[in-house]
C-alpha cells in the first residue's frame, strides 16, 4: 500500500497539503480557495468528493481560509484541537461551519483514518494550540511540519523515521533583516514561536537523517524574504557539512507557492 504527499499550495499566502493511499484521502490546512483546491485535486486524481477530512495545523488565515467552503460542499470532517476549533469560528470570512463535522484531537494521541494513523503533536508557533503532523501506514511515515519557530528533542522524536519530510523553509534571515517588513514583525518570525529560516531547516534536517528518508520538501517559503533557489541552495549547502548525509539518495525539493508540487509516493 502507498502512501502518497502532494503539496497543492505552500507559502506566506496560502497552505494546502494532500496525504492519502489508495483507500483515504487527506488534506492537512485549507488556506486557499476551495476552487484552488478542487483545481489541485483533480490535477493528482482525486474527487473532492472523496476527501475523508481536513486536518488543521492551527488557526491562521494562510491555512484555514478555504476550509469553510470546501467543509459544507463536501460534508467534510474537520479534525483539529478544541481550542484551534474556537479559535477557527472566530475568524468570520470562512463562515460557518456545522459543529457535527468537528473532530476533536489531542497532542500525541494517534488515531486512525481508514488505514492511515495519525499522530499530531505539539508545535512552537505564535498561535493557541497549533501543531503538526506524522501519517503513517505499515512501515511508511510521511511527516508535516511547518509553522514552527524552533524544535527540541519533542519535535526531533516526532519526525525521527520519516520516509518523507515536508519541512518549513521560511525566509533567508539576512533578506528578512533587510527587507520592508516592520521590526515588530521581523522580531516575531526569527524569534522561537515564528518560523524556521533556511539554515534552521538544514540543520533539522541534519538532525533527522537516516537510511530511511528518502524525500524532504521545503515548504511555506516567504514570498518577500526566500526564494526557491536560495532556499534550496541554502539547505543543501547545510547538509554538505554533515558527512554522513548522502545527499546523492535524498531527493530534496520545493513545494510551489501557487501550484501542485510533485506528488511523492512512498511503496
Amino acid at each position: 500500500m502507498a502512501l502518497k504527499i502532494c503539496s497543492i499550495a505552500s507559502g506566506s499566502s496560502g497552505n494546502c497539503i494532500y496525504v492519502g493511499t489508495d483507500d483515504v484521502n487527506l488534506l492537512v490546512d485549507s488556506g486557499i480557495s476551495g476552487k484552488k483546491v478542487e483545481l489541485g485535486l483533480s490535477n493528482i486524481g482525486v474527487n473532492p468528493n472523496t476527501i475523508d477530512g481536513i486536518l488543521i495545523t492551527h488557526e491562521h488565515s494562510d491555512h484555514i481560509r478555504g476550509v469553510g467552503v470546501l467543509a459544507r460542499r463536501y460534508k467534510i470532517p474537520i479534525y483539529t484541537t478544541k481550542k484551534t476549533w474556537e479559535a477557527m469560528l472566530d475568524y468570520k470570512p470562512i463562515g460557518k461551519i456545522p459543529t457535527d463535522l468537528f473532530m476533536g484531537i489531542y497532542p500525541d494521541e494517534d488515531y486512525a483514518i481508514k488505514d492511515i494513523i495519525i499522530q499530531p503533536f505539539k508545535s512552537f508557533h505564535d498561535a493557541i494550540d497549533p501543531v503538526c503532523y506524522t501519517f503513517r501506514n505499515k512501515d511508511k511515515k510521511i511527516s508535516i511540519a511547518t509553522d514552527i519557530g524552533c524544535y527540541d528533542e519533542y519535535i526531533v522524536e516526532k519526525l525521527y523515521g520519516s520516509n518523507v519530510l515536508f519541512i518549513e523553509a521560511n525566509h533567508d534571515v539576512k533578506l528578512l533583516e533587510v527587507g520592508k517588513y516592520p521590526y515588530y514583525l521581523k522580531k516575531r518570525i526569527l524569534s522561537d514561536i515564528g518560523h524556521l529560516s533556511n539554515e534552521k531547516s538544514g540543520e533539522l534536517i541534519s538532525t533527522l537523517y537516516n537510511e530511511t528518508l528518502s524525500h524532504v520538501i521545503l515548504g511555506h517559503l516567504s514570498q518577500e524574504n526566500n526564494f526557491p533557489e536560495l532556499a534550496y541552495e541554502s539547505v543543501k549547502t547545510v547538509l554538505l557539512n554533515y558527512p554522513h548525509i548522502e545527499l546523492d539518495n535524498l531527493n530534496i525539493s520545493v513545494a510551489s507557492r501557487n501550484n501542485n508540487s510533485e506528488l511523492v509516493v512512498v511503496v
